[in-house]
């Protein structure tokens, strides 16, 4: 892919991949030396062996690559998402693994100094399942907060939740914002979530990055068409990458959430980094 001649900068917009841990996707990523690396994990990845294993890389890239890392909480247990409205009694196997998979990584991030990402919730038609067991959405929110609560108490500084695309847990809906501004709660953006959880609405996804942009510590950019979870390479959706720009939190670290047709290729993620990075040159040259 021909890189775009960029010039040395003061700048916001850093090179972020991600990958699981298999050795052909790590090795593709980190040959670009991106300024912040994510690790995608799965269920397989928790068993002792496996785990072990999987500290191994995390440390690897740590020594050898960045210190900025952030490691994905595994998105699903037998195909069931690992919702914060999963319940003990109702969902006892997946509940079990959510909390034995989060003890794990607190415990890793403890031991290395590295961040974890948990998501606040997901969507779709299972989150509206889960949201149905409770006997309102209130209640269901309610349960949503006081887990996060939990999470972010045990995690030390470590913990970092991301947004979804439900009504138990997303960005832009004011009392949801207003209640994560009450807690403090350090934050993951994707931007293709707040799009798409306001329906493509542009201003109003302006007006969410900028009520929450002091808790933002991590983003996920990706693009979108704002109606389903596409997972588009930046410029080929619908959202203005000029506008988010400016209003992206400095101090926050970003990955570029978007896949190739194979996992072990990162193109789609180089090309939305210059094509981010573009936009900032112009920015800057422009005076803005």
């Amino acid at each position: 892919m021909a890189k775009l001649a960029l010039p040395a900068r003061p700048g916001k917009v850093q090179l972020g991949l991600k990958a699981g841990a298999d050795p052909t996707q790590l090795l593709d990523r980190l040959k670009y030396r991106p300024e912040v690396f994510e690790f995608f994990t799965s269920e397989a990845d928790f068993t002792p062996t496996a785990f072990r294993t999987f500290k191994a890389k995390v440390q690897f890239v740590q020594t050898n690559v960045t210190r900025k890392i952030v490691i994905h909480h595994p998105m699903k247990f037998h195909d069931q998402h690992l919702d914060q409205l999963l319940d003990a009694h109702r969902e006892p196997q997946a509940y079990a693994f959510f909390q034995q998979s989060t003890a794990q990584l607190l415990d890793l991030a403890n031991d290395l100094n590295v961040r974890i990402l948990v998501h606040g919730g997901y969507g779709g038609a299972e989150s509206q399942q889960l949201i149905d067991e409770y006997p309102s959405l209130v209640a269901a929110r309610a349960t949503v907060f006081d887990h996060l609560d939990q999470l972010v108490a045990q995690g030390n500084g470590h913990v970092m939740i991301e947004n979804g695309i439900t009504a138990s847990f997303m960005y832009g809906d004011p009392q949801i914002d207003d209640t994560i501004l009450a807690h403090h709660w350090p934050l993951v953006c994707d931007l293709s979530h707040v799009f798409i959880g306001l329906h493509g609405d542009m201003d109003r996804t302006m007006a969410a990055l900028t009520k929450l942009k002091p808790l933002i510590r991590h983003y996920h950019l990706v693009d979108s068409l704002g109606q389903r979870h596409d997972s588009l390479p930046l410029g080929a959706g619908l959202i203005d990458w000029r506008r988010v720009l400016p209003a992206l939190n400095p101090q926050a670290t970003m990955i570029y959430e978007v896949p190739d047709e194979t996992d072990a290729t990162c193109a789609n993620m180089l090309r939305s980094y210059h094509y981010l990075r573009g936009l900032e040159v112009q920015q800057l040259e422009s005076g803005r």
